[in-house]
């Protein structure tokens, strides 16, 4: 995979070979139901898979990452559950919820027009979903109604900086009638009564984003580590030899290192809460959200030291550092991962009410 980032980059969407090797590698089992075939993975083993795959390219990490998605349709009735998994458990699911549209009641369900943005995946998908609000559904969470490829189209637009493989385009839809059944809330009431659909949802889908900033910071400081004892072009001490480089290079690992431990950690105690038959708590709730937003901008940050500690040879186009850093800048800009977070979190330690949404 590693020969072929700059394909990805340059057709903007990982191609379906490697969507085809991922349900190979049971990425897009890993939260399909046991009861319908699939691994229902814990979230920690999911999130050190996408870690890993994150390493080698930030864009395939993101589009695997969305793996864990299907955590949102075991909302869905047992009955179209059973009929979304009909050919098998790998499926893969892409949405581009917002914003959210109205949909007029009509018979057979919801009458669905629109235009939708950021279905990072949506490329190689099999099954795509959209935000929609309708009769009581409007003064409430919106629904996320779900289409076939074939009644979708994808509006290619996704020219960006960094995470340019993602194929992250927005999605049109034009009068096609979506069942009822076929229709669920973001995070609501799962109907499969497993371990993993107990874990709380809107956390975890912040949690598979920001691994994508971990794995991507471990291979830029990896390049530094490795780069040390390189001659520079002026024939000045080679970088290992500068205590400035050893001392920023020991305060990002430290860093690093620090941000992922919190993050597996409060990932497997939420785990164990749940798996003892116990709901998670709106405190862990909150540090699953805290710890995935403090791993993206921690990352981040470990991304522009490398690029510094790189010195003039970063800059050119074929330095690694120029995906690293344009990469790793997008992660802490997703709306689940950005500064607003701490407030959050920082108001659910104090025992005060957070902003609306953040639980």
């Amino acid at each position: 995979m590693a020969e072929r980032r700059a394909e990805f980059d340059e057709k903007r969407h990982v191609p379906g070979d490697i969507i085809a090797e991922f349900k190979r590698a049971g990425i897009y089992r890993a939260s399909t139901p046991r009861r319908f075939g699939g691994d229902a993975l814990p979230p920690a083993d999911f999130l050190a898979r996408i870690e890993r795959i994150s390493m080698i390219d930030g864009s395939a990490g993101w589009v695997a990452s969305f793996g864990s998605a299907l955590v949102y349709l075991a909302a869905l009735p047992l009955e179209t559950q059973a009929e979304l998994y009909a050919d098998g458990p790998d499926v893969v699911f892409a949405g581009g919820l917002f914003p959210v549209q109205p949909a007029a009641i009509v018979e057979g369900g919801y009458q669905v027009s629109g235009r939708w943005k950021f279905a990072s995946g949506c490329m190689g998908a099999d099954i795509l979903g959209v935000g929609i609000t309708a009769g009581e559904q409007q003064a409430g969470r919106p629904l996320t109604a779900l289409l076939r490829p074939g009644q979708v189209e994808i509006v290619d637009n996704w020219d960006v900086i960094g995470l340019r493989g993602t194929g992250s385009h927005d999605l049109k839809v034009d009068g096609v009638v979506v069942p009822p059944e076929w229709t669920f809330v973001r995070g609501g009431q799962p109907t499969v009564d497993e371990p993993l659909y107990r874990y709380p949802t809107v956390p975890y889908a912040s949690q598979v984003l920001a691994v994508v900033g971990l794995g991507v910071a471990r291979a830029a400081l990896d390049h530094v580590i490795r780069n040390g004892g390189r001659g520079g072009y002026t024939g000045a001490p080679k970088p290992a030899d500068r205590a400035t480089y050893r001392i920023s290079v020991g305060r990002a690992e430290a860093d690093l290192r620090s941000a992922r431990a919190f993050f597996y950690e409060i990932t497997h105690e939420v785990y164990e809460t749940v798996l003892a038959g116990d709901p998670a708590t709106a405190n862990q709730a909150s540090l699953l959200r805290l710890a995935s937003a403090h791993l993206a901008r921690t990352s981040f940050e470990v991304v522009r030291t490398a690029y510094q500690l790189s010195g003039i040879p970063a800059i050119a186009d074929g330095s690694p550092m120029q995906r690293y850093l344009r990469d790793a800048s997008v992660v802490p800009q997703h709306a689940f991962l950005q500064e607003g977070m701490y407030d959050g979190a920082g108001a659910v330690l104090m025992g005060v009410p957070p902003f609306p949404g953040y639980l």
